[in-house]
Order: structure tokens, then C-alpha cells, then sequence
């Protein structure tokens, strides 16, 4: 074999290794007092005055995403609209492509006359996202959340952050990325809420209920995971909110929405992310391929959508037009 072709084959080689190459620290689950649900009660959770997500927090749905994982950073933090809360049978309007122009441009004004003129019948990319979210049942002097001991009063619950993948895409390369995911998250009808939520008779430091959580589309389980599972305890997650949001005061009432496992319509392989950005792909040509590829997964006009938690109840919603 000549000279030419040693070094033809070591380079396809080394652009194999990075493609396929395995992250360089695997995310594991986070040490947790798992509460017994017996040791609680349940009362009812009012619609929050203000609410957090907490994105890539089970190591399932970096993989599925083909997401980067740094142990020694803050995960995707982003607000949410509380006004985008609904209650279980409540029904879940399919946003219009005008609805998604306006909310791009309320983002990075512009943008929606480009995907006026690029993609004039955008879709949402409707994702679903069972996850375990909590609320604050006091104010939380941001002092304590150093304290190790510390033991936040907290109430648990069941949500669906529902996502407008289409949107997200579009923070792809942008320093404010995760506004991006904040907006594709605050639709109305975006945060279906249980009922109620269930709060321990004693708090303990990273305390949550491990319980199985899924999510249920026309009958199909496409999520199912233990919350033992997550990356984060809810103390970490509240210091990565206030990492990012300083201003902002953790009042009672707040809610957090704490991560959803694998499972996810929006997946994509990792080789392929890898050669994307290897080529420089803009993030319309992304949003283009992610358009174009199959999209059979996300929800529907007419799908019926439940995502329920073991002792923490469910909320169900129905995709009309």
C-alpha cells in the first residue's frame, strides 16, 4: 500500500473515531433520600407565579438528543410562561406557522419574516416530555442553597413539557440558545399541570419521591423511567437556576420541571450531529433537514397524550386543530 493511501485510510479512520466516539464522561444518577409516599400529603397545585425547566437531566435523553454532557457545568436552564399552564383534558391547539413566526420574532425580531419567506407552512415538531417538577413551598433565601444540609420544603407533581422542536433548532449556534428552548416551551396550552402534588411529612437533603414516571401517546408508552434516574437532586437544580438567573427570587409557588428521560420524539444520531457541525450546517439547514427527515413521532391533530407519575397522578391532553 503506498504512501497516498496509509494516509487516505488513517483519515477516514480518524473521521470515523469522530464521529462515533463515546462522550468523554458518561452522566450517572445522583445520590437521593427516596421518600416513601406514604410519608406525605397531597394538596392542590395552584398555577405557578413563575416556572423554570431543567433540560438534559437524565442521561437517556443526552444520548437520544445527541447532546454534549460536562459534569462541571450547569445543564439547559430556561424559563417558562405560566400562562402556557393547562390542567389535565384539556385540549392542546396545534400552533399555526404564524404562531411560531411570532414567537421567533419575539425571541431575535427578524426571524420570523425569514421563516416567513424559507418556511411559509412551518411545523411545531411537537415533542412531548413526561417529567417529575416540584414547586417551592417557601421563599428560598438564595444563601442557602450552599448549605449542603439545607433541605428546601418542596411539593411534587406530574407535567408534560410539551416542545416546539421547530423552535429550538433555531437557537442552534446562538450564545442565547436556551431562550430558544424557553419560547418552544411557553405556547399556550404548553405546560399541562396535575391536580395536585405530593409533599413530604418531613424534607430531607435530596429528597424526592422515586417513583416511575411515563408518558402514554394513543395508548403507546413512549417514556418510561425512574426518577432515581436523574443527573441532578433538586438542590442542584436550584442553584443552577440561580446561577443563571440571579435577579430572579425563588418565591414560594415557583415551579421547576426537572428533566424528561429518554424517549422523546426529537432524536437524532450522534455521528450525524458530529458531521453537521464538522460541515458547518446554519441551523435553518438543520431545521430543513430535521423537517425533511421522518417525522412520524411528534404528536398530531387528533393524538391523545398522557403523562403520568406513580403516586404523583397524571395530566392528559388532547392535539386539536
Amino acid at each position: 500500500m503506498g504512501f497516498g493511501l496509509v494516509a487516505l485510510a488513517l483519515a477516514v479512520a480518524g473521521l470515523v473515531y469522530y464521529l462515533v466516539r463515546p462522550l468523554s464522561v458518561e452522566p450517572s444518577p445522583a445520590e437521593f433520600h427516596c421518600y416513601d409516599l406514604d410519608d406525605g400529603v397531597y394538596a392542590p397545585l395552584e398555577t405557578p407565579g413563575q416556572a423554570f425547566g431543567i433540560g438534559l437531566a437524565y442521561a437517556g435523553h443526552i444520548r437520544e438528543t445527541a447532546s454534549e454532557f460536562n459534569p462541571d457545568g450547569i445543564p439547559p436552564v430556561f424559563t417558562k410562561s405560566p400562562q402556557a399552564t393547562v390542567r389535565t383534558d384539556a385540549d392542546l391547539r396545534l400552533p399555526t406557522p404564524d404562531a411560531l413566526f411570532d414567537a421567533a420574532d419575539a425571541i431575535e425580531p427578524g426571524l420570523g419574516d425569514t421563516l416567513r419567506s424559507d418556511f411559509p407552512n412551518l411545523s411545531p415538531l411537537l415533542d412531548y416530555e413526561v417529567e417529575m417538577g416540584f414547586v417551592l413551598l417557601e421563599d428560598i433565601d438564595p444563601s442557602q442553597l450552599n448549605d449542603p444540609t439545607f433541605s428546601p420544603k418542596l411539593g411534587f407533581f406530574i407535567a408534560n413539557d410539551v416542545s416546539a422542536r421547530s423552535l429550538a433548532i433555531l437557537g442552534e449556534g446562538k450564545p442565547n440558545r436556551y431562550d430558544y428552548w424557553g419560547a418552544s416551551k411557553s405556547l399556550p396550552g404548553f405546560m399541562p399541570l396535575a391536580d395536585k402534588a405530593w409533599t413530604p411529612e418531613t424534607a430531607e437533603p435530596n429528597g424526592i419521591p422515586c417513583v416511575e414516571i411515563e408518558t402514554i401517546v394513543n395508548g403507546e408508552v413512549r417514556q418510561h423511567q425512574s426518577t432515581e434516574d436523574l443527573i441532578y437532586t433538586p438542590l442542584q437544580m436550584l442553584r443552577f437556576i440561580h446561577a443563571e438567573f440571579p435577579e430572579v427570587a425563588l418565591d414560594e409557588g415557583t415551579v421547576v420541571l426537572s428533566g424528561t428521560p429518554g424517549g422523546v420524539a426529537m432524536t437524532t444520531p450522534r455521528w450525524l450531529v458530529r458531521l453537521g457541525n464538522l460541515f458547518g450546517l446554519s441551523r435553518l439547514k438543520k431545521l430543513s433537514a430535521k423537517l425533511g427527515a421522518d417525522t412520524s413521532r411528534f404528536l398530531r391533530v387528533g393524538d391523545r397524550v398522557t403523562a403520568r407519575g406513580q403516586g404523583l397522578g397524571k395530566v392528559t391532553v388532547t392535539v386539536v386543530p
